[in-house]
């Protein structure tokens, strides 16, 4: 990146089947440096950081495995239906995941490095706490949704549509989204799509839109 130019901080989401780590992989191979909030999420409860141990006060060894890790499936379990468990989690390991996140972000610019990609699931659903230039989705019809998740997890139609349930439709984060990138195709279309809003967005080249560049 040229120097004296601004890092982009682009948020991406999507919904499961969506194809929104194939979009993210694309943007790494042209030069995006790609923060993921799942896995800054996995790091902060590792055994021993302080969210591990918060979450063990609140929550109790029912959700800490016999080698001291995390059981994720039962602390998930517990707070599913539970809004005020669920908060009290939020509460403890949303302000640790931002800050790595933020932290991440300056890093990236002080490198120069043209964009930042922050992967981000619940994007749309929640306030997120760094500023950002650009929010992007990447879209695929429920229908597609539901064959991609059955053929790559082997889960039942019910459990799809339990998952689905618990994430804002995707046609609304369409709707919601500066960016949409339409993953219904080929990948080839789809690669097209990101090379074109990267030109756009980082080279400058073609008029720069901020509404989709998909098929729509």
């Amino acid at each position: 990146m040229e120097k004296g130019k601004k890092t982009i901080i682009i948020g991406l989401t999507g919904g499961i089947g969506t194809g929104k780590s194939t979009v993210s992989r694309m943007f790494k191979t042209l030069g995006a440096r790609i923060v993921d909030a799942d896995l800054l999420a996995r790091e902060v409860v590792q055994p021993g950081q302080p969210a591990w141990r918060e979450i063990k006060k609140v929550f109790g060894l029912t959700v800490i495995n016999p080698d001291q890790s995390l059981n994720r499936q039962a602390l998930a379990d517990l707070v599913f239906n539970n809004p005020l468990s669920l908060a009290q989690l939020n509460k403890i390991t949303h302000p640790r995941i931002y800050r790595r996140m933020r932290s991440e972000v300056l890093k990236a610019q002080k490198e120069g490095v043209p964009a930042v990609i922050l992967d981000i699931p619940l994007l749309l659903e929640a306030p997120h706490l760094i500023p950002l230039d650009q929010t992007m989705v990447v879209y695929s019809p429920k229908t597609l949704q539901i064959q991609r998740v059955r053929e790559r997890d082997k889960s039942t139609l019910k459990e799809i549509e339990q998952r689905l349930r618990n994430q804002m439709p995707i046609g609304r984060k369409r709707k919601l989204a500066d960016i949409v990138i339409d993953n219904r195709g080929t990948v080839q279309e789809t690669k097209r799509q990101v090379r074109v809003l990267w030109d756009r967005l980082i080279n400058k080249t073609g008029r720069e839109q901020s509404r989709p560049v998909s098929k729509f």
